[in-house]
């Protein structure tokens, strides 16, 4: 069960046309100064735009452990259509195709995404975080509650995450993956999938982590920093001390298949987000948006009606 809280894999979803513009922002010397002294460093954080004719806030997803901005493409232009609002997806820090940095914590990525709010001059928006990318928008609502219209924490709960060693296994196995330069993708494919099968026998899990592997100068990598993550699994399994709470719109969505946000969290949820709706969709496990993407877009929909500006 602790595997599932990674991301989701791609939909097999193509839309034909898109109006889709993929960036990564830098950070200028005058940010640094702005940082200097405070203990993390924001890092720059690659996105994708799905530009919509609204000026309503735009829809910002986060995405799971392992995951990447591409996991959301598909109900990305589904939403425009249908909100007419932009919708970016981002890249977490030492994730897809964002910086890499030693630290891993949800302050970090807290800072980072407001760095990249700023530099893309957002005052508002709506925020939807998927498991990992779930505790990152709730820290950044906690931390910069006037820039989050609302917010969204799809199958995820400001709790701690158990099992933490069987990531590290997880990670462990990944880390142990030899695969020699000068060979085509499909043969890197296929040996890094027979490496990693004696440690992760499901299907799902196994296909979403093989599209972390990248060609780096004629030799197949991981493009996670797999021993950042390492190093800070107990961070990303727990979930920092707020004395102080976020009063906008919230909208807590599982999956009725995963325990993820049970009647257990219900008293944490209400103390830090205390305007909080939690709703459960059928026959959904973790990944959510991709076991039911039509009904995850359908209560999206709803939740931003329900809560006009």
């Amino acid at each position: 069960m602790m595997l599932r809280a990674l991301g989701f894999p791609p939909s097999p979803f193509r839309w034909p046309r898109a109006q889709t513009l993929r960036c990564r922002l830098s950070i200028t010397a005058r940010e640094r100064r702005g940082f200097a002294g405070r203990a993390t460093m924001p890092v720059p954080l690659s996105y994708a735009i799905f530009d919509g004719p609204s000026s309503d806030p735009p829809l910002v997803f986060l995405h799971g452990l392992f995951g990447s901005k591409s996991n959301f493409s598909s109900l990305a232009k589904k939403l425009v259509l249908q909100t007419g609002r932009k919708v970016l997806t981002v890249d977490a820090r030492n994730h897809g195709d964002s910086s890499h940095s030693p630290v891993m914590t949800y302050e970090a990525m807290s800072a980072d995404i407001h760095l990249f709010l700023n530099q893309l001059h957002l005052s508002r928006c709506v925020l939807i975080g998927h498991s990992m990318g779930g505790k990152t928008a709730m820290v950044f609502a906690l931390q910069w509650p006037e820039v989050v219209e609302r917010l969204v924490c799809v199958d995820i709960s400001p709790s701690q995450t158990k099992d933490v060693s069987g990531f590290q296994k997880f990670i462990a196995a990944m880390k142990a993956v030899d695969i020699p330069k000068g060979i085509p993708r499909s043969t890197a494919r296929r040996m890094a999938e027979e490496q990693l099968r004696p440690t992760i026998q499901e299907p799902t899990i196994l296909y979403f982590l093989l599209t972390n592997l990248m060609n780096a100068e004629d030799q197949f990598v991981w493009r996670v920093n797999l021993e950042a993550i390492s190093q800070h699994l107990n961070d990303l399994m727990s979930f920092p001390v707020f004395q102080t709470s976020y009063l906008g719109p919230t909208l807590f969505l599982g999956g009725s298949k995963s325990g993820y946000i049970s009647s257990n969290n219900y008293p944490e949820i209400k103390r830090l987000f205390p305007d909080a709706e939690i709703q459960h969709i059928p026959d959904a496990g973790h990944w959510v948006h991709a076991d039911q993407p039509q009904e995850f877009i359908t209560t999206i929909c709803d939740f931003i009606a329900l809560h006009p500006l």
